[in-house]
Protein backbone atom coordinates (compact mmCIF):
# COMPACT_ATOMS: atom_id res chain seq x y z
CA UNK A 1 0.00 0.00 0.00
CA UNK A 2 1.22 3.38 -0.71
CA UNK A 3 2.38 4.89 2.64
CA UNK A 4 1.00 8.19 2.01
CA UNK A 5 -2.60 6.08 1.53
CA UNK A 6 -1.76 3.99 4.01
CA UNK A 7 -1.03 6.97 6.54
CA UNK A 8 -4.65 8.49 5.52
CA UNK A 9 -6.95 5.84 6.90
CA UNK A 10 -5.71 6.93 10.03
CA UNK A 11 -8.24 8.74 12.14
CA UNK A 12 -8.35 12.59 12.02
CA UNK A 13 -6.99 14.91 14.80
CA UNK A 14 -10.46 16.25 13.94
CA UNK A 15 -11.62 20.26 14.08
CA UNK A 16 -12.69 21.84 17.11
CA UNK A 17 -16.42 21.78 17.75
CA UNK A 18 -17.05 25.62 17.07
CA UNK A 19 -20.49 24.11 15.94
CA UNK A 20 -21.17 22.89 18.93
CA UNK A 21 -20.77 26.22 21.43
CA UNK A 22 -23.49 27.50 22.71
CA UNK A 23 -23.89 31.12 23.01
CA UNK A 24 -22.89 30.54 26.64
CA UNK A 25 -19.25 29.49 25.62
CA UNK A 26 -17.31 26.68 25.40
CA UNK A 27 -17.81 22.94 25.63
CA UNK A 28 -15.59 21.00 27.10
CA UNK A 29 -14.69 19.50 23.93
CA UNK A 30 -13.30 22.36 22.85
CA UNK A 31 -10.47 22.40 24.94
CA UNK A 32 -9.79 18.81 24.90
CA UNK A 33 -7.12 17.38 22.42
CA UNK A 34 -8.08 15.13 20.04
CA UNK A 35 -7.98 11.52 19.12
CA UNK A 36 -5.66 10.05 16.77
CA UNK A 37 -3.48 11.26 13.89
CA UNK A 38 -3.41 12.26 10.81
CA UNK A 39 -2.04 13.21 7.65
CA UNK A 40 -0.45 17.31 7.87
CA UNK A 41 -2.07 18.06 4.65
CA UNK A 42 -3.64 15.29 3.15
CA UNK A 43 -2.10 14.09 -0.27
CA UNK A 44 0.56 16.18 0.08
CA UNK A 45 1.95 15.19 3.13
CA UNK A 46 5.58 13.58 2.75
CA UNK A 47 7.63 11.56 5.79
CA UNK A 48 11.15 13.40 5.72
CA UNK A 49 12.73 14.27 8.96
CA UNK A 50 16.12 15.81 7.06
CA UNK A 51 17.41 19.67 6.74
CA UNK A 52 15.84 19.18 3.44
CA UNK A 53 11.72 18.38 5.10
CA UNK A 54 10.63 21.83 3.80
CA UNK A 55 12.47 20.93 0.13
CA UNK A 56 10.60 17.96 -1.35
CA UNK A 57 7.90 18.07 -3.22
CA UNK A 58 4.29 15.94 -2.81
CA UNK A 59 3.73 12.57 -3.89
CA UNK A 60 1.52 13.91 -7.12
CA UNK A 61 3.96 16.23 -8.60
CA UNK A 62 5.50 13.89 -11.03
CA UNK A 63 5.85 13.48 -14.74
CA UNK A 64 6.10 17.35 -16.70
CA UNK A 65 4.69 18.64 -13.15
CA UNK A 66 8.01 17.08 -11.79
CA UNK A 67 9.85 18.75 -14.34
CA UNK A 68 8.36 21.89 -13.49
CA UNK A 69 9.18 21.73 -10.24
CA UNK A 70 12.85 20.86 -10.49
CA UNK A 71 13.14 24.32 -12.97
CA UNK A 72 10.97 26.50 -10.80
CA UNK A 73 13.18 25.10 -7.46
CA UNK A 74 16.21 25.87 -9.44
CA UNK A 75 14.64 29.38 -10.11
CA UNK A 76 14.16 29.96 -6.20
CA UNK A 77 17.81 28.78 -5.15
CA UNK A 78 19.87 30.47 -8.01
CA UNK A 79 21.83 33.75 -7.32
CA UNK A 80 20.60 35.98 -9.48
CA UNK A 81 23.13 38.79 -10.59
CA UNK A 82 23.20 41.99 -12.10
CA UNK A 83 23.85 41.41 -15.83
CA UNK A 84 21.71 41.27 -18.73
CA UNK A 85 20.00 38.03 -19.78
CA UNK A 86 18.99 34.57 -17.91
CA UNK A 87 19.70 34.64 -14.33
CA UNK A 88 20.04 38.58 -14.27
CA UNK A 89 18.44 41.42 -13.08
CA UNK A 90 19.47 42.09 -10.24
CA UNK A 91 18.95 45.13 -8.21
CA UNK A 92 19.95 48.03 -8.67
CA UNK A 93 18.89 47.58 -5.14
CA UNK A 94 17.73 44.45 -3.65
CA UNK A 95 16.95 43.16 0.05
CA UNK A 96 18.08 39.21 -1.24
CA UNK A 97 19.98 37.92 -4.04
CA UNK A 98 17.65 34.91 -4.88
CA UNK A 99 14.64 33.63 -2.76
CA UNK A 100 16.55 30.91 -1.66
CA UNK A 101 18.99 33.32 0.21
CA UNK A 102 16.42 34.54 2.44
CA UNK A 103 13.90 31.29 2.64
CA UNK A 104 17.30 28.72 3.14
CA UNK A 105 15.47 25.51 2.21
CA UNK A 106 12.39 26.78 1.74
CA UNK A 107 12.72 27.33 5.64
CA UNK A 108 13.83 30.76 7.37
CA UNK A 109 17.61 32.01 6.81
CA UNK A 110 19.56 32.81 10.52
CA UNK A 111 18.10 36.55 11.04
CA UNK A 112 20.82 38.93 11.01
CA UNK A 113 19.23 40.13 14.38
CA UNK A 114 21.37 36.92 16.32
CA UNK A 115 24.65 37.71 14.09
CA UNK A 116 27.62 38.81 15.66
CA UNK A 117 27.62 42.23 13.23
CA UNK A 118 23.97 42.89 13.54
CA UNK A 119 22.96 43.91 10.62
CA UNK A 120 25.06 41.97 8.39
CA UNK A 121 23.63 37.76 8.30
CA UNK A 122 26.24 35.09 8.00
CA UNK A 123 25.77 35.17 4.19
CA UNK A 124 26.39 38.76 3.94
CA UNK A 125 22.88 41.01 4.20
CA UNK A 126 20.46 41.00 6.47
CA UNK A 127 17.59 37.79 5.17
CA UNK A 128 14.99 40.47 6.97
CA UNK A 129 12.38 42.77 5.35
CA UNK A 130 12.37 46.30 6.88
CA UNK A 131 9.03 48.20 6.47
CA UNK A 132 9.14 52.13 6.79
CA UNK A 133 6.09 54.62 7.39
CA UNK A 134 6.17 58.30 8.35
CA UNK A 135 4.16 57.65 11.75
CA UNK A 136 0.91 59.20 10.36
CA UNK A 137 0.91 56.09 8.19
CA UNK A 138 2.46 57.53 4.99
CA UNK A 139 5.19 55.90 2.86
CA UNK A 140 8.21 57.91 2.09
CA UNK A 141 8.29 59.07 -1.74
CA UNK A 142 12.11 58.22 -1.77
CA UNK A 143 12.11 55.00 -0.56
CA UNK A 144 8.66 53.57 -0.46
CA UNK A 145 7.55 50.27 1.72
CA UNK A 146 10.42 48.32 1.98
CA UNK A 147 14.26 49.30 2.57
CA UNK A 148 16.64 47.84 0.42
CA UNK A 149 19.71 47.31 2.25
CA UNK A 150 21.54 46.14 -0.35
CA UNK A 151 23.01 47.21 -3.81
CA UNK A 152 24.92 46.06 -7.05
CA UNK A 153 28.20 47.00 -7.28
CA UNK A 154 28.60 50.86 -7.93
CA UNK A 155 24.65 52.02 -6.78
CA UNK A 156 24.33 52.88 -3.19
CA UNK A 157 22.04 51.00 -1.08
CA UNK A 158 19.07 52.77 0.21
CA UNK A 159 19.81 52.63 4.07
CA UNK A 160 21.42 50.15 6.78
CA UNK A 161 19.87 48.22 9.08
CA UNK A 162 21.27 48.26 12.98
CA UNK A 163 19.79 47.32 16.26
CA UNK A 164 20.37 47.34 19.72
CA UNK A 165 18.69 44.68 21.75
CA UNK A 166 17.27 45.01 25.25
CA UNK A 167 17.22 42.34 27.42
CA UNK A 168 15.06 41.59 30.48
CA UNK A 169 14.58 38.42 32.98
CA UNK A 170 11.57 37.62 34.62
CA UNK A 171 10.32 34.34 36.48
CA UNK A 172 7.70 31.55 36.64
CA UNK A 173 5.74 31.39 39.81
CA UNK A 174 7.88 28.08 40.35
CA UNK A 175 11.11 30.01 40.31
CA UNK A 176 12.37 29.03 36.72
CA UNK A 177 13.89 31.70 34.92
CA UNK A 178 13.47 33.01 31.29
CA UNK A 179 14.75 35.53 29.08
CA UNK A 180 13.25 38.06 26.88
CA UNK A 181 15.03 40.06 23.83
CA UNK A 182 13.26 43.96 22.41
CA UNK A 183 15.10 44.62 19.37
CA UNK A 184 15.12 48.50 18.53
CA UNK A 185 16.02 48.81 14.84
CA UNK A 186 16.98 51.89 13.83
CA UNK A 187 18.22 53.09 9.81
CA UNK A 188 21.66 54.85 8.42
CA UNK A 189 23.53 55.96 6.09
CA UNK A 190 20.22 56.94 4.13
CA UNK A 191 20.80 57.41 0.64
CA UNK A 192 18.81 60.31 0.41
CA UNK A 193 18.30 62.44 2.86
CA UNK A 194 18.19 61.51 6.68
CA UNK A 195 14.65 60.53 7.76
CA UNK A 196 14.02 61.84 12.00
CA UNK A 197 13.95 58.78 13.90
CA UNK A 198 10.57 60.46 15.47
CA UNK A 199 8.81 61.03 12.09
CA UNK A 200 9.59 57.30 11.78
CA UNK A 201 7.70 53.31 12.06
CA UNK A 202 10.11 50.41 11.34
CA UNK A 203 9.17 47.31 11.09
CA UNK A 204 11.88 44.48 10.33
CA UNK A 205 10.53 40.60 9.30
CA UNK A 206 12.56 37.60 9.03
CA UNK A 207 11.19 35.01 6.44
CA UNK A 208 8.22 33.19 6.50
CA UNK A 209 9.21 29.49 6.58
CA UNK A 210 7.53 28.05 2.96
CA UNK A 211 5.34 24.81 4.77
CA UNK A 212 2.20 24.21 3.04
CA UNK A 213 1.64 27.38 0.80
CA UNK A 214 -0.57 25.66 -1.61
CA UNK A 215 -2.82 24.45 1.01
CA UNK A 216 -2.93 27.55 2.33
CA UNK A 217 -3.79 28.99 -1.45
CA UNK A 218 -6.11 26.17 -1.36
CA UNK A 219 -8.44 27.06 1.98
CA UNK A 220 -11.99 27.51 1.43
CA UNK A 221 -12.55 31.14 2.34
CA UNK A 222 -16.24 30.36 3.47
CA UNK A 223 -14.41 27.97 6.11
CA UNK A 224 -12.21 30.86 7.52
CA UNK A 225 -15.21 33.30 7.38
CA UNK A 226 -17.19 30.91 9.44
CA UNK A 227 -14.32 30.84 11.81
CA UNK A 228 -14.25 34.41 12.29
CA UNK A 229 -17.72 34.63 13.12
CA UNK A 230 -17.37 31.95 15.65
CA UNK A 231 -14.19 32.95 17.19
CA UNK A 232 -15.41 35.37 19.87
CA UNK A 233 -14.40 34.00 23.63
CA UNK A 234 -14.97 36.67 25.89
CA UNK A 235 -14.26 34.54 29.02
CA UNK A 236 -10.42 34.05 26.90
CA UNK A 237 -10.76 37.91 25.37
CA UNK A 238 -10.61 35.98 22.18
CA UNK A 239 -12.31 37.75 18.28
CA UNK A 240 -10.67 36.83 14.94
CA UNK A 241 -11.10 38.86 12.40
CA UNK A 242 -10.01 38.41 8.95
CA UNK A 243 -8.68 40.78 6.35
CA UNK A 244 -9.51 41.94 3.24
CA UNK A 245 -6.95 43.08 0.69
CA UNK A 246 -6.89 44.36 -2.57
CA UNK A 247 -5.09 42.78 -5.41
CA UNK A 248 -5.05 42.10 -9.34
CA UNK A 249 -7.97 44.86 -8.57
CA UNK A 250 -10.00 42.25 -6.73
CA UNK A 251 -10.85 42.85 -3.04
CA UNK A 252 -10.45 38.80 -1.42
CA UNK A 253 -9.68 37.48 1.54
CA UNK A 254 -6.06 37.80 2.83
CA UNK A 255 -4.16 34.32 4.35
CA UNK A 256 -1.17 35.02 3.95
CA UNK A 257 2.35 37.24 4.97
CA UNK A 258 2.35 38.13 8.70
CA UNK A 259 -0.95 40.13 9.05
CA UNK A 260 -3.04 38.05 6.27
CA UNK A 261 -1.99 40.79 3.74
CA UNK A 262 -1.71 38.51 0.91
CA UNK A 263 -4.51 36.86 -0.83
CA UNK A 264 -1.91 34.78 -3.31
CA UNK A 265 1.58 34.19 -3.22
CA UNK A 266 3.26 37.17 -4.63
CA UNK A 267 5.39 35.66 -6.33
CA UNK A 268 5.95 38.51 -8.88
CA UNK A 269 6.02 40.67 -5.64
CA UNK A 270 8.90 39.08 -4.21
CA UNK A 271 11.26 39.38 -7.76
CA UNK A 272 10.46 42.96 -7.63
CA UNK A 273 10.31 44.43 -4.19
CA UNK A 274 12.83 41.85 -2.68
CA UNK A 275 15.34 41.18 -5.90
CA UNK A 276 14.52 44.58 -8.11
CA UNK A 277 13.49 41.83 -10.98
CA UNK A 278 11.10 43.28 -13.06
CA UNK A 279 8.28 41.04 -14.13
CA UNK A 280 4.98 41.45 -16.49
CA UNK A 281 3.32 42.32 -12.89
CA UNK A 282 5.70 44.54 -11.64
CA UNK A 283 7.44 46.51 -15.43
CA UNK A 284 8.92 49.25 -13.49
CA UNK A 285 12.66 49.01 -11.57
CA UNK A 286 11.32 49.32 -7.82
CA UNK A 287 13.65 52.17 -7.23
CA UNK A 288 12.35 53.93 -10.38
CA UNK A 289 12.98 57.79 -9.79
CA UNK A 290 15.38 57.16 -7.21
CA UNK A 291 18.92 58.31 -8.31
CA UNK A 292 20.10 54.43 -8.45
CA UNK A 293 18.47 54.05 -12.14
CA UNK A 294 21.50 56.93 -12.84
CA UNK A 295 23.86 55.04 -11.10
CA UNK A 296 22.78 51.61 -13.06
CA UNK A 297 22.37 53.35 -16.41
CA UNK A 298 26.06 54.89 -16.17
CA UNK A 299 27.39 51.06 -15.48
CA UNK A 300 25.76 50.20 -18.88
CA UNK A 301 23.40 48.36 -17.33
CA UNK A 302 19.51 48.83 -19.32
CA UNK A 303 16.41 48.75 -18.31
CA UNK A 304 13.74 48.83 -21.37
CA UNK A 305 13.05 44.79 -20.75
CA UNK A 306 11.34 42.61 -18.21
CA UNK A 307 13.55 40.56 -16.09
CA UNK A 308 12.17 37.18 -15.81
CA UNK A 309 9.03 35.62 -17.92
CA UNK A 310 6.08 34.92 -16.34
CA UNK A 311 6.43 30.98 -17.72
CA UNK A 312 9.45 30.85 -15.48
CA UNK A 313 7.25 32.79 -12.37
CA UNK A 314 5.00 30.00 -12.40
CA UNK A 315 7.51 27.42 -12.62
CA UNK A 316 8.76 29.16 -9.11
CA UNK A 317 4.65 29.40 -8.32
CA UNK A 318 4.52 25.67 -8.66
CA UNK A 319 7.43 24.47 -6.95
CA UNK A 320 5.77 26.60 -3.56
CA UNK A 321 2.84 25.09 -3.93
CA UNK A 322 3.59 21.66 -4.39
CA UNK A 323 6.18 21.50 -1.79
CA UNK A 324 4.94 18.62 0.48
CA UNK A 325 4.71 19.49 4.11
CA UNK A 326 6.68 16.91 6.86
CA UNK A 327 4.32 14.74 9.03
CA UNK A 328 3.90 15.01 12.77
CA UNK A 329 6.31 12.88 14.31
CA UNK A 330 6.91 11.39 17.79
CA UNK A 331 2.68 11.09 18.28
CA UNK A 332 2.60 7.99 20.95
CA UNK A 333 5.01 9.86 23.23
CA UNK A 334 3.41 10.30 26.33
CA UNK A 335 5.07 13.38 27.17
CA UNK A 336 4.27 14.75 23.68
CA UNK A 337 -0.01 13.24 24.35
CA UNK A 338 0.75 15.00 27.29
CA UNK A 339 1.59 18.49 25.69
CA UNK A 340 -1.02 18.14 23.26
CA UNK A 341 -3.30 17.81 25.87
CA UNK A 342 -2.23 21.12 27.61
CA UNK A 343 -2.14 22.77 24.39
CA UNK A 344 -5.58 22.54 23.88
CA UNK A 345 -6.68 23.06 27.71
CA UNK A 346 -4.53 26.36 27.99
CA UNK A 347 -6.85 27.49 24.79
CA UNK A 348 -4.25 27.72 22.13
CA UNK A 349 -6.13 26.17 20.23
CA UNK A 350 -8.71 28.83 19.81
CA UNK A 351 -6.56 31.08 17.61
CA UNK A 352 -4.16 27.77 16.53
CA UNK A 353 -7.00 25.86 14.76
CA UNK A 354 -5.98 21.98 14.23
CA UNK A 355 -8.37 21.34 11.01
CA UNK A 356 -9.05 22.79 7.84
CA UNK A 357 -10.53 22.47 4.73
CA UNK A 358 -9.44 23.08 1.10
CA UNK A 359 -11.77 24.60 -1.82
CA UNK A 360 -13.27 21.26 -4.06
CA UNK A 361 -10.80 22.71 -7.25
CA UNK A 362 -7.85 23.23 -5.51
CA UNK A 363 -5.74 25.98 -6.89
CA UNK A 364 -5.07 28.05 -10.53
CA UNK A 365 -1.11 28.91 -10.59
CA UNK A 366 -0.64 33.11 -11.87
CA UNK A 367 -0.08 31.50 -15.48
CA UNK A 368 -3.30 29.40 -15.49
CA UNK A 369 -1.98 25.89 -14.97
CA UNK A 370 -4.51 24.20 -12.56
CA UNK A 371 -3.45 22.14 -9.00
CA UNK A 372 -6.33 20.05 -8.84
CA UNK A 373 -4.50 17.66 -6.01
CA UNK A 374 -4.83 20.25 -3.85
CA UNK A 375 -8.01 20.24 -3.63
CA UNK A 376 -10.55 18.71 -1.14
CA UNK A 377 -8.26 17.48 1.49
CA UNK A 378 -8.79 18.02 5.32
CA UNK A 379 -5.43 19.56 6.78
CA UNK A 380 -3.96 19.98 9.86
CA UNK A 381 -2.40 23.86 9.87
CA UNK A 382 -2.86 24.70 13.75
CA UNK A 383 -3.97 28.52 12.47
CA UNK A 384 -7.30 30.07 11.77
CA UNK A 385 -5.45 32.37 9.93
CA UNK A 386 -7.29 35.57 11.17
CA UNK A 387 -6.08 38.18 12.99
CA UNK A 388 -5.81 38.54 16.58
CA UNK A 389 -4.44 41.33 18.90
CA UNK A 390 -1.41 40.38 20.08
CA UNK A 391 -0.07 43.70 20.99
CA UNK A 392 -0.09 43.87 25.58
CA UNK A 393 3.10 45.52 26.67
CA UNK A 394 5.87 43.40 27.50
CA UNK A 395 9.00 44.62 28.34
CA UNK A 396 7.13 48.41 27.50
CA UNK A 397 6.44 47.77 23.96
CA UNK A 398 4.62 44.10 23.36
CA UNK A 399 4.13 43.04 19.45
CA UNK A 400 2.46 46.10 18.38
CA UNK A 401 4.71 47.36 15.41
CA UNK A 402 2.69 50.45 14.35
CA UNK A 403 2.29 48.80 11.07
CA UNK A 404 -0.83 48.61 9.18
CA UNK A 405 -1.42 45.96 6.33
CA UNK A 406 -5.07 45.97 4.61
CA UNK A 407 -7.42 45.85 7.64
CA UNK A 408 -4.82 44.78 10.30
CA UNK A 409 -3.20 47.02 12.97
CA UNK A 410 -0.31 47.24 14.19
CA UNK A 411 -1.30 45.19 17.27
CA UNK A 412 -2.94 42.68 14.87
CA UNK A 413 -1.03 39.82 13.53
CA UNK A 414 -2.24 36.36 11.66
CA UNK A 415 -2.13 33.36 13.91
CA UNK A 416 1.15 31.76 12.93
CA UNK A 417 0.76 28.28 11.40
CA UNK A 418 2.67 25.77 13.15
CA UNK A 419 3.14 22.88 10.96
CA UNK A 420 6.46 21.79 10.34
CA UNK A 421 7.77 24.16 12.69
CA UNK A 422 9.13 21.61 14.97
CA UNK A 423 11.49 20.88 12.35
CA UNK A 424 12.44 24.48 11.74
CA UNK A 425 16.10 23.88 13.97
CA UNK A 426 16.65 20.65 11.43
CA UNK A 427 16.10 22.62 8.43
CA UNK A 428 17.59 26.00 8.99
CA UNK A 429 20.10 25.54 12.49
CA UNK A 430 18.15 27.54 14.54
CA UNK A 431 14.95 28.30 16.86
CA UNK A 432 14.25 32.06 16.31
CA UNK A 433 10.32 32.43 16.10
CA UNK A 434 7.72 35.51 15.85
CA UNK A 435 7.68 38.07 13.47
CA UNK A 436 11.24 39.43 13.52
CA UNK A 437 13.43 36.67 15.20
CA UNK A 438 12.78 38.23 18.97
CA UNK A 439 12.19 35.26 20.17
CA UNK A 440 15.23 32.00 20.88
CA UNK A 441 12.97 29.15 21.25
CA UNK A 442 9.32 28.40 21.64
CA UNK A 443 9.32 29.46 25.45
CA UNK A 444 10.37 32.65 24.74
CA UNK A 445 8.02 32.58 21.93
CA UNK A 446 5.16 31.82 24.26
CA UNK A 447 5.78 34.60 26.73
CA UNK A 448 5.51 37.30 24.29
CA UNK A 449 2.39 36.73 23.29
CA UNK A 450 -0.38 39.43 24.39
CA UNK A 451 -3.58 40.88 24.06
CA UNK A 452 -5.71 38.23 23.35
CA UNK A 453 -3.64 35.36 24.01
CA UNK A 454 -2.92 36.77 27.21
CA UNK A 455 -5.07 34.30 29.22
CA UNK A 456 -3.35 31.27 27.24
CA UNK A 457 0.06 32.48 28.36
CA UNK A 458 -0.92 33.14 31.75
CA UNK A 459 -1.92 29.39 32.00
CA UNK A 460 1.46 27.86 30.11
CA UNK A 461 3.21 30.24 33.01
CA UNK A 462 1.72 28.49 35.76
CA UNK A 463 1.91 25.11 34.99
CA UNK A 464 4.81 23.21 36.51
CA UNK A 465 8.05 23.07 34.63
CA UNK A 466 7.16 19.16 33.96
CA UNK A 467 4.08 20.46 32.24
CA UNK A 468 5.40 23.37 30.34
CA UNK A 469 8.50 21.24 29.11
CA UNK A 470 5.49 19.23 27.65
CA UNK A 471 4.39 21.57 26.29
CA UNK A 472 7.16 22.53 24.20
CA UNK A 473 7.68 18.92 23.53
CA UNK A 474 4.22 18.92 21.42
CA UNK A 475 5.35 22.02 19.52
CA UNK A 476 8.50 20.27 18.69
CA UNK A 477 6.55 17.07 17.21
CA UNK A 478 4.33 19.08 14.61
Amino acid sequence: MNKSLKYFTLSALGLICFSSCGDDGLTEADLSAPSGYALSAGTSTIFSTSSFAYDGEADWVVGELKKRFMRGDKLYDDARTSSNGYGGGLGPVYAGYSCGSCHRNAGRTKPALWEESEGSGAYGFSSMLVYVTRKNGVFFQDYGRVIHDQAIYGVQPEGKIKVQKHFQTFQFPDGEEYELCYPEYSISEWYADSIKPEDLFCSVRIPLRHVGMGQIMALDPNEIEALARKSNYPEWGISGRCNYIVERGQRRLGVGGNKAQHADLTVELGFSSDMGVTNSRYPEEICEGQRQIQQGSMMGLLYDELDISTKDMEDVDLYLQALGVPARRNVNNKTVRRGQELFFQAGCALCHATTLHTRPRGTTLLNGTQLPWLGNQTIHPYSDFLLHDMGSEIMGVGLNDNYVSGLARGNEWRTTPLWGIGLQEKVNGHTYFLHDGRARNFTEAIMWHGGEAEASKNKFKNMSRTDRHALVRFLESL
